[in-house]
């Protein structure tokens, strides 16, 4: 049976990515954030899961804005990195894991949850960065297959805060009832608090960013009972990017241990955040 072993929480800011492609980590502006990914870093290479299903949103270069759906998910064999307009990412494309994928769908649409589906998907930076976390040097290919989740942080309405924290327990159960042994991870990416346009762009509010990487481990009902008007007041216009990381959180059950965590300012004007969760309740 699968299990889920941790959660990673992560800012997917594509600057990140783009430092780590250009060998800027150890620049003055950048050696903090990086330093403090390393004991996580560590620590994930000690325990490599088989799959990750990453939650992420697609920032309209791999999906038509006029088509958004509120949750969707890959079923492919693999994920090419996606051109966002200045060449793809030399990362290696991605493995998919389509028949954990085809479980995941079904046993998600049995709970409820009416899932869009790609066969076939180009990955941006809102995934790959998050894998670039996760693992700096991952060779020819990354150490693990994964699975895209993708939620809707672009376009209003988006889902609920409320809905994401369902959507994210119901991940965990249909992880768990897969019948082949698997050792799962779960990403929940975006974030934290950073609006990019209009009056109050630069916006990065210390203090509710704080307030969510406690709440996360001890009560996330708290983060779930969250208007989306109130995340967009406190944490900006894309600040709502939070909503998915309490999709991971869902996905871990009650019982966590916090392995490590970081909290940085600014990375490309952007509160950058990262938690990481070993999970108790398998």
């Amino acid at each position: 049976m699968a299990e889920v072993i941790w959660g990673l929480a992560t800012s997917h800011v594509p600057s990140i990515g783009a430092a780590m492609d250009h060998e800027k980590t150890q620049d003055p502006y950048w050696k903090p954030l990086f330093d403090g990914y390393a004991p996580a870093r560590e620590w994930m290479a000690r325990h490599t899961p088989d799959v990750a299903v990453v939650v992420y949103n697609d920032h309209a270069n791999a999906v038509d804005m006029s088509v958004t759906p509120a949750f969707a998910l890959g079923t492919a064999e693999s994920y090419r990195v996606a051109d966002e307009g200045w060449g793809s990412r030399p990362v290696p494309a991605v493995t998919g894991a389509p028949e954990f994928s085809d479980h995941l769908v079904k046993s998600l649409i049995d709970a409820s949850f009416d899932l869009t589906v790609y066969q076939e998907l180009d990955v941006d930076h809102g995934l790959t960065v998050p894998l670039s976390v996760y693992c700096p040097d991952p060779g020819e290919r990354w150490p693990c297959a994964v699975v895209p989740l993708l939620v809707n942080v672009i376009q209003y309405p988006q889902p609920t805060a409320a809905r994401c924290l369902a959507l994210g327990r119901a991940l965990g159960e249909a992880i768990r009832s897969f019948p082949e042994d698997l050792k799962v991870a779960v990403f929940g990416t975006g974030g934290m608090s950073h609006q990019l346009a209009g009056a109050r762009a630069g916006l990065i509010n210390q203090d509710f960013d704080r307030m969510f990487l406690d709440a996360i481990e001890h009560d996330p009902e708290k983060l779930a009972a969250l208007t989306r008007e109130e995340y967009i007041r406190e944490a900006g216009s894309e600040g709502i990017e939070l909503i998915m990381w309490l999709i991971m959180r869902g996905a871990l059950g009650p019982r966590i241990r916090r392995v490590y965590e970081s909290y940085h300012v600014p990375a490309s004007n952007t509160a950058a955040g990262m938690v990481l969760f070993e999970n108790l309740s398998r």
